[in-house]
């Protein structure tokens, strides 16, 4: 029917289309990294959304359960009105994460997400493992055309080279060990970024205890996190073309 046609009082009304789920698609590759860690708990936990935009990794973790959810983001009023108004959002607006402490936050958390933009993961890894308590997860999205540098960056933008998709993981694995965090986990973003760059989910966790993570084990010394980096990601079997 058209917009202007007449109805009786009493008729039953059906919205059709109810509208997106969530506040930005960007929801959706949260939603596939949880489904491919399905053990990274969310409920009852203090977590930070690093560069929260419009909310949609929030939103997702405010739908699991999260106690209370740290938006930071640099900008300003970005925030979709709905996230916003969340009494368990806690809104950090022109806030660049390299500076973030966890007196911004109101205190550590538990679990970290990002969806960051225009800057390497490698230069807010140190902020974001200060900020988590003893045995908290990170799940990180990893975007090649972020890291693999401007000489190495096609000019359509989109990195399609396996090998340099790889490296650019292997090289946020590196430094996340360098930060003093364990890789757990990797995988492939089930939604693509807007210009088609494929994206990655990188699993990481603050040990319990304060000795550098060696996965060798025993008492001998680690050999270089780039060398371990490398091992662990070839070892996690990604498709990576």
């Amino acid at each position: 029917r058209r917009p202007a046609d007449r109805v009786a009082a009493d008729a039953t009304l059906r919205l059709r289309d109810p509208g997106p789920r969530y506040v930005s698609r960007a929801a959706h590759k949260l939603v596939s990294a949880l489904e491919a860690f399905p053990d990274v708990g969310v409920a009852g936990r203090r977590a930070l959304d690093a560069g929260a935009s419009t909310g949609g990794f929030t939103q997702v973790l405010l739908e699991r359960g999260a106690e209370r959810v740290a938006a930071v983001d640099v900008g300003h009023n970005q925030l979709a009105p709905p996230v916003r108004a969340d009494p368990r959002v806690l809104v950090r607006e022109g806030l660049n994460i390299r500076d973030l402490t966890a007196e911004d936050i109101d205190g550590p958390v538990d679990l970290v997400v990002s969806d960051l933009s225009f800057i390497s993961l490698r230069l807010v890894l140190a902020p974001l493992a200060s900020v988590c308590r003893p045995g908290a997860e990170l799940l990180l999205m990893v975007k090649p055309q972020f890291e693999v540098g401007r000489r190495a960056l096609p000019r359509s933008g989109v990195v399609t080279d396996p090998d340099a998709r790889r490296h650019a993981v292997v090289g946020v694995t590196a430094a996340a060990l360098g930060a003093g965090l364990a890789p757990r986990g990797l995988a492939r973003s089930g939604l693509a970024g807007q210009d088609g760059n494929a994206e990655f989910f990188l699993r990481l966790r603050r040990p319990d205890a304060t000795a550098a993570d060696n996965p060798a084990g025993g008492t001998s010394p680690a050999p270089p996190a780039g060398e371990r980096a490398a091992g662990w990601v070839r070892g996690a079997h990604i498709d990576w073309s």
